[in-house]
């Protein structure tokens, strides 16, 4: 029951940090209309959240480490839920901005603990079934978000997305202040040459490096889609709202039904085929993205494509990760932070580029898709996997 009640604080609070960006895409259209300003701009509210996040990622490991799980996560879900709130009342695109911005500090408190947490009380298999399914629950839910994002914002307007990303963060909150308990056994004193002399260690450890960036790239390569999909799927396929979010669930739920069997792939064929038939039926998807774009660009193939893409994500995402947080096994607090700070840069940069270069083509989309996905390609290719199917 105590494990049943731990995983559902961990579903919950990374919950509205996970669907934030998916649910409040749809309205990206009538944002633009409504605050008069631009589609690269009504995009950055995606750079300008994983900005904060960046920022706020930097620390939180060495202060989970120092001050525990537990404290740590109730001040950033705070943070969280005080941004979504913002985002409801944001009375001009500057202030939505400035709200996304702090959302994304408070983002990123569950995103590193509640991995660091998971590290706390799983080894090996256990965290990779764990991950798997903790991917499968929240991508279930990822895929219904721009689904209820399109009927909310016709309903309530824009607002509406962020007013159900404010009612969970408000809700998760809740729930941590009363039932979250302290997963660390012992703190390490916060040390701020300690903290650089650690982050200088796994800086410079090749095998940190390569299980680290990899994953990042693959899921900066799906945000670099999803930010520019509600335009390319209603305004250059001339696809109703509707549809275009049925399109997104099919894609997240490809990731999700993987996800949901991850574990039972794992035992069948290992470590090594998983990380290399992922990657490899990743870097297919991403190509074939491409060649529909020059060729016959439309809906259902880039759907089919980018699907294609999704399903060895899945396959990847969980081994690789769950292992990086095992290259350094004292440090596992520093350890996610630095993850999803690399995590937060590299999709920052891959939302921002996406943004300043999409002109209503997929072809711009897909390119920048397979570029970043060529690059996760060959950090796998020099990941060496022993007889064992353990990652170095």
């Amino acid at each position: 029951m105590k494990k049943n009640l731990l995983l559902f604080l961990y579903i919950i609070s990374l919950l509205a940090c996970c669907i934030e960006v998916d649910i409040s895409v749809p309205s990206f259209p009538d944002m633009v209309s409504y605050f008069n300003t631009t589609e690269a701009l009504a995009q950055h509210t995606v750079s300008i959240n994983f900005l904060g996040f960046f920022i706020s990622a930097l620390m939180l490991g060495p202060l989970a480490d120092s001050f525990g799980r537990r404290p740590v996560m109730l001040t950033g879900n705070a943070l969280l839920m005080l941004g979504a709130i913002g985002c409801v009342f944001a009375p001009t695109i500057a202030m939505l901005l400035l709200a996304r911005f702090v959302q994304g500090i408070g983002a990123a408190t569950s995103a590193v603990v509640v991995f660091a947490m998971i590290a706390d009380t799983n080894k090996g298999e256990g965290a990779t079934r764990l991950i798997g399914m903790m991917n499968c629950v929240l991508t279930c839910l990822m895929s219904a978000s721009p689904i209820a994002g399109s009927y909310l914002n016709e309903i309530f307007g824009w607002r509406g997305s962020y007013g159900v990303v404010a009612i969970i963060s408000t809700f998760a909150w809740v729930m941590l202040v009363f039932a979250l308990p302290e997963t660390q056994k012992s703190s390490i004193p916060f040390d701020t040459k300690a903290f650089l002399q650690n982050a200088k260690k796994l800086l410079s450890s090749l095998p940190f490096l390569k299980m680290s960036f990899a994953p990042s790239l693959l899921y900066a390569a799906y945000l670099s889609f999803i930010t520019s999909a509600s335009f390319l799927y209603m305004e250059t396929f001339k696809l109703p709202m509707h549809w275009y979010a049925l399109h997104q669930a099919l894609i997240v739920g490809m990731f999700a039904l993987v996800s949901l069997f991850s574990g039972s792939i794992l035992k069948y064929i290992g470590k090594a085929r998983c990380v290399y038939f992922g990657i490899g039926m990743s870097m297919l998807g991403a190509l074939s993205f491409v060649i529909v774009s020059l060729i016959q660009p439309g809906a259902s193939l880039t759907t089919v494509s980018v699907s294609i893409f999704a399903i060895g994500a899945a396959l990847f995402y969980p081994v690789v990760f769950a292992q990086s947080l095992e290259v350094f096994p004292n440090l596992k607090a520093t350890v996610t932070s630095l993850i999803m700070v690399k995590r937060a840069v590299i999709i920052a940069l891959s939302t921002g580029i996406t943004a300043y270069f999409y002109n209503g083509s997929p072809v711009v989309i897909a390119i920048i898709m397979s570029v970043i996905v060529c690059m996760s390609t060959v950090l796998t290719c020099f990941m060496k996997i022993d007889s064992n199917d353990y990652l170095h």
